[in-house]
């Protein structure tokens, strides 16, 4: 929420180190990664790179906004502003002061399943650096005036997207898919709930989201094994050891039709839509990955982009993607046109959808995307930085320790057949819901 202080003192340090500051990673599988279990039992990832005396920590926790109480939406990402306000015996100054002496740089953030904390260092500054990071997850002040100061800013951020055309229409998908679910509200929050939010509700929340039996740690960068496993202990081990998140129940997009238009005075309209995906784990879910990349995730390669924008001139941009969450999964997409050219867009949109999951793709296309979903794959990996994100995401997702190794393989594996078959099961267009922001022409509104 608070711009870092730190930043220009850690850009400095990182421009020391330019040349060497991008690995040499090859491909994704030249990383090795290693599972470093301390003396106290505390599990993580490691990727040695010694190269770049820095390092890269990524702690992630299941449980995110989907938590939020009833009555307090809003809750976990006013959390993940406050938690780096001030922790033990530091004040929200004094912490933030600590940080730019250290050179480092602390931040959290929640996502609808997820929560993390993110650290970098450089080395010498190690042991404090990860004393900083402990003490805020296992100390967090929440001091009447930062949370005060932290929720204004976000009630200020809340108002504005009150005007922004692409919130609106997410939210109002959101909502349309999932009604009462917790994934029908605004991650965010609403700003009559934000304003509810006292520092007691962020201390009790704090305790119950921030345990080991939900956490996952990987580290990216100039330390090795033994260190490592010392400070894991002295850094996690005060923490609960187990969570007491609720119960969050599974939820599906409903296999019907709905159009939304939301009235709002502006050149273009912005189109949110969707219908039910599917969730990480399922064994359909690399070819469906590879079919959504050629419908709409490819940019100009895609088929979406290639009907929409190239062919017709409708917009700029018009794209799709796969949306897994933890207890549903959605396939959405998004483009923004004129006022006279909504339905039309929204039409093509349709018939695009509705051939893919007619035809299938063409062996050329499918040639494509493998090539460049595979070949674009070790991009991910060329710094500290960029490897602790994949890591700790893989980490979360559960998908196995060798998944770097395995996950281009599954993709090249991938036929035209699975493809066919995905886009039968997923791309039902007669159940496409749609979310219009602005005026568009021959569209009824219906909020």
């Amino acid at each position: 929420m608070r711009p870092y202080a730190s930043f220009p003192r850690l850009f400095s340090a990182i421009f020391l180190f330019t040349g060497a500051m991008f690995m040499l990673v090859q491909n994704a599988g030249a990383t090795r990664i290693q599972k470093v279990v301390s003396p106290g039992g505390i599990t993580a990832w490691l990727v040695e790179q010694h190269s770049v005396p820095m390092i890269a920590v990524r702690v992630g926790f299941k449980g995110g906004t989907a938590q939020d109480p009833a009555g307090k939406s809003g809750l976990v990402n006013l959390l993940s502003g406050t938690m780096d306000e001030g922790a033990g015996d530091l004040d929200s100054a004094s912490f933030q002061r600590r940080l730019e002496e250290l050179t480092m740089s602390l931040s959290f953030s929640a996502g609808r399943d997820e929560y993390y904390a993110r650290m970098k260092t450089l080395t010498a500054n190690r042991d404090e650096a990860f004393h900083l990071l402990q003490i805020a997850l296992a100390k967090p002040r929440f001091d009447e005036e930062a949370v005060t100061r932290i929720r204004r800013q976000v009630i200020t951020g809340l108002k504005r997207e009150e005007t922004d055309p692409d919130t609106l229409a997410y939210r109002a998908w959101f909502k349309s898919a999932f009604g009462d679910h917790p994934y029908g509200r605004p991650k965010k929050g609403t700003i009559k709930e934000v304003r509810t939010i006292t520092p007691q509700d962020l201390k009790d929340f704090a305790a119950k989201i921030i345990a080991r039996d939900v956490m996952r740690i990987t580290v990216v960068g100039d330390i090795d094994a033994k260190t490592l496993g010392a400070l894991l202990d002295k850094t996690f081990s005060d923490l609960p050891e187990t969570s007491g998140l609720g119960e969050i129940p599974e939820a599906k997009v409903p296999a019907k039709p709905d159009l939304q238009v939301i009235e709002m005075d502006i050149p273009q309209s912005v189109i949110v839509f969707g219908m039910g995906g599917m969730k990480r784990h399922d064994k359909d879910f690399i070819p469906a990955f590879v079919m959504n990349y050629i419908l709409g995730g490819g940019g100009f390669s895609s088929r979406l982009t290639e009907e929409v924008r190239e062919k017709r001139g409708l917009t700029y941009s018009v794209y799709s993607f796969l949306l897994p969450l933890a207890h549903a999964g959605a396939i959405m997409g998004s483009a923004s046109t004129k006022n006279s050219s909504v339905a039309e867009a929204i039409d093509l949109i349709r018939k695009e959808i509705a051939r893919m999951a007619e035809s299938g793709v063409t062996a050329e296309e499918l040639s494509s995307a493998k090539t460049y979903l595979t070949g674009s794959y070790p991009l991910r990996f060329d710094s500290s930085s960029k490897i602790a994100g994949q890591l700790i995401s893989i980490q979360m997702e559960e998908l196995g320790i060798d998944y770097i190794d395995t996950r281009n393989a599954r993709i090249k594996a991938v036929t035209a057949e699975d493809i066919a078959r995905v886009a039968k099961r997923l791309l039902k267009e007669e159940n496409m819901r749609v979310v219009v922001v602005g005026t568009p022409d021959g569209l009824k509104k219906t909020q």
